[in-house]
């Protein structure tokens, strides 16, 4: 029988962390050796499945093969340098990260294999490989509208799956991923212009995440949308590019690679 792979959870008291705890915990093949919080939360030392207790921090951990951290831009980035001292591949589900952040976990991706994608739901990256057909079968005369909605705690804005999807959009019309984004519109803003890609972001409730991209035309509009109602679905992601990277040695992937992968062993 193949070994278990051997799992640490950042964030372990998060939304997202306990919700990946439970999935590991169900499943033959993964194996939870390490969660850990941030120093001084009230929860360290807590158990929080048989044999582990709530941890103050990654230094200590010696025998994980793969960290999971959907937690914030400065944390993940602290947790990739020890990961990166421990050989420790990591699946990062974070957002919200600067254009340096990026630069570093590039420049860390030379040593350590990584996983990074702003979200690991199968369904929505799916939705965004039909997003860049629809956009090459359009062409440049639809236009383009984004709109996404998340909980009201959700602290960066728009989501990283929003500026994905545009960058997607973007690199089909044979543009500069960052070309004619518009963040929300207010005031007299002239007409709209054929290169735009407006994003917008609704806050609101407990919604775990939508996303609907619109494609306008003369007289039509295609809308493409994909829904969330349950962090299962990102935490599953996650487990799954765990399995994925767990004989990489280096590289940075993104959730593509993953269902290619996960395509071609099924």
């Amino acid at each position: 029988m193949k070994n278990k792979i051997k799992i640490a959870v950042a964030g372990a008291c998060g939304r997202m962390g306990s919700t990946i705890i439970n999935l590991v915990k169900s499943q033959p093949d993964v194996e939870l050796v390490w969660a850990f919080e941030v120093k001084n939360h009230p929860s360290i030392g807590k158990e929080i499945a048989s044999g582990i207790r709530i941890a103050d921090g990654f230094e200590k951990c010696e025998n994980a093969d793969v960290l999971i951290d959907f937690t914030v831009p400065q944390s993940t980035i602290d947790n990739l340098f020890i990961a990166k001292q421990k050989k420790v591949k990591t699946v990062i589900g974070t957002t919200g990260f600067s254009q340096n952040d990026i630069e570093k976990i590039k420049a860390i991706a030379n040593d350590i294999a990584i996983v990074m994608s702003p979200n690991m739901s199968i369904g929505v990256n799916i939705m965004m490989e039909i997003v860049e057909l629809a956009t090459k079968l359009l062409g440049k005369d639809f236009e383009v509208e984004i709109i996404e909605t998340h909980h009201h705690n959700k602290k960066d804005a728009p989501s990283g799956t929003a500026l994905k999807i545009s960058e997607i959009i973007n690199r089909a019309r044979g543009m500069d991923e960052k070309a004619g984004l518009v963040f929300g519109r207010h005031g007299i803003t002239g007409p709209r212009t054929p290169e735009e890609i407006g994003i917008h972001a609704i806050r609101i409730s407990e919604v775990v995440g939508e996303h609907t991209v619109m494609f306008g035309g003369r007289g039509e509009i295609l809308e493409i949308s994909h829904r969330c109602f349950s962090r299962e679905s990102f935490a599953q992601g996650a487990i799954i590019a765990a399995k994925f990277i767990s004989d990489k040695d280096k590289g940075l992937y993104q959730m593509k690679d993953v269902i290619a992968w996960l395509r071609a062993s099924s």
